[in-house]
């Protein structure tokens, strides 16, 4: 059992001890925490609103009632849009003027995890300061609760599905005419979350009429692994190929990160989702992307082919965010098949995604592989160690630079280290007790072989 709290939001694991895990009462002390900023900034005349939303977790309605009544109980308004996506509760906070949002979700994560993501007026996630006071003030636990005439409501709102899909074909890049046009047949993986609501919604709306939904039940007991990778997809695959569908799609339980399968029951490659979308629009319109340093350098070369300039940032969300801000990025995301469009939202969103990438495969003369066929081979080794409670990663990091401090390294987040052509990527995982590990080659064993090497220097000096 498990409870991170981060500057980014707050992640555990439903069931267990006060403080050691996701338990109600640190649902209600972060939330207090999180209105008693609001109401720190506010006009002290206006009566504050939060936007909230849940992916399709078993314990969503739960945690949402207890963040739904905290707020009130801080005389703050919610505007309550059930079972939803980040990324609609991220647009929905400015259509709406709120003062925030809360996303419910534990993205990736297993079933008993859940967490709150939590949002500025931007609909933006809330910056590094925010997030340290936030956490201050939680320990502190000082809390002013409203009077019982100026509590606030709750207002469910079941719009926001529609005003997405509004705002996705009104967005100028996305050439509906010929999505619908090309007749793809298409399999969808909705992985027992509200990806089962949304994305057959926007297909049909895009003009998909062969849509075929697997694991469409929200029931938040997830079908398999819920992180879009190679290894839980092999049902999707399977399908595509029986189905003799055009290609397969899969999201993550929160619809923020976005992966394809081709008709032939391969991989896209979930780095290759942000590749082949920023490769339409740079198409489109020029200018700058940015990934985070973990992300495949095959986003910089198309940027050059296209004559715009590539910046990396710390990973992160808010991280890439912040980084297009400042070089004026016209797309940018993760490697993990987050792709954010800045004239749209700042925020991942794979409900963008799939509409950017269906009109840039539409566009195609061939089929998702050959469209595949067009960019690099490059392999990223994904791997992960478990840490201890109490390990000391500062030193494990401190060490594994002296050992290779011949070679370049960077050390803005976590430590980078180039080896020629090839790069890996070590860091703390912002969402997990975990060492992330992240190798980029020409070639599969060689990525696998230095993640591996990478893996042993971290396992000495545990």
């Amino acid at each position: 059992m498990a409870l991170i709290k981060s500057i980014s939001g707050i992640r555990g694991t439903i069931g267990g001890k006060t403080g050691e895990t996701l338990s109600p009462v640190d649902i209600v002390k972060f939330t207090a925490a999180y209105g008693t900023i609001l109401k720190k900034s506010a006009d002290k005349q206006k009566k504050l609103k939060v936007v909230i939303g849940r992916d399709g977790r078993i314990s969503g309605p739960m945690v949402s009632n207890l963040v739904a009544a905290t707020l009130t109980a801080l005389g703050i308004d919610v505007t309550d849009l059930g079972p939803s996506t980040t990324p609609t509760v991220e647009i929905a906070v400015p259509m709406e003027k709120a003062n925030g949002g809360i996303i419910l979700t534990a993205s990736h994560n297993p079933k008993e995890w859940n967490a709150l993501k939590l949002l500025n007026s931007s609909g933006e996630f809330i910056s590094a300061a925010l997030g340290k006071e936030l956490l201050e003030i939680a320990e502190a636990e000082n809390f002013d609760f409203a009077g019982v005439d100026k509590l606030g409501t709750v207002m469910p709102d079941d719009t926001y599905l529609q005003k997405h899909i509004d705002a996705i074909l009104a967005y100028p890049l996305v050439n509906k005419a010929a999505i619908a046009k090309k007749n793809f047949k298409i399999v969808v993986d909705a992985i027992n979350s509200t990806g089962a609501l949304f994305v057959p919604a926007l297909l049909k709306a895009l003009g998909v009429e062969d849509i075929i939904v697997l694991n469409a039940a929200i029931t938040g007991n997830f079908a398999h692994n819920p992180e879009p990778l190679p290894d839980h997809l092999s049902e999707l695959s399977s399908a595509v190929v029986k189905e003799k569908a055009s290609l397969g799609i899969a999201v993550d339980p929160d619809v923020d990160r976005l992966c394809f399968v081709n008709e032939d029951g391969s991989m896209f490659g979930e780095e290759y989702t942000l590749v082949a979308v920023a490769d339409y629009v740079l198409s489109q319109r020029k200018g700058n992307t940015v990934s985070n340093m973990s992300s495949t350098k095959a986003l910089k070369e198309i940027t050059l082919k296209h004559g715009g300039q590539y910046y990396p940032s710390a990973v992160g969300e808010v991280n890439v965010v912040a980084k297009m801000k400042a070089v004026d990025a016209v797309i940018g995301g993760e490697g993990n098949g987050g792709v954010i469009v800045p004239d749209f939202h700042y925020g991942r969103d794979a409900l963008i995604g799939i509409a950017l990438f269906l009109s840039h495969l539409a566009t195609q003369k061939g089929s998702i592989k050959s469209l595949r066929r067009q960019y690099p081979d490059y392999f990223i080794s994904k791997n992960k160690i478990e840490l201890d409670k109490g390990t000391d990663l500062p030193s494990i990091f401190a060490k594994i630079k002296q050992k290779y401090s011949k070679l370049p390294v960077n050390d803005e987040d976590g430590l980078k280290i180039e080896f020629d052509d090839d790069w890996v990527h070590l860091r703390m995982s912002n969402t997990e007790p975990i060492i992330r590990i992240y190798s980029e080659s020409d070639y599969e064993t060689k990525a696998r072989n230095i993640a591996q090497k990478l893996m042993q220097d971290i396992k000495e000096n545990m």
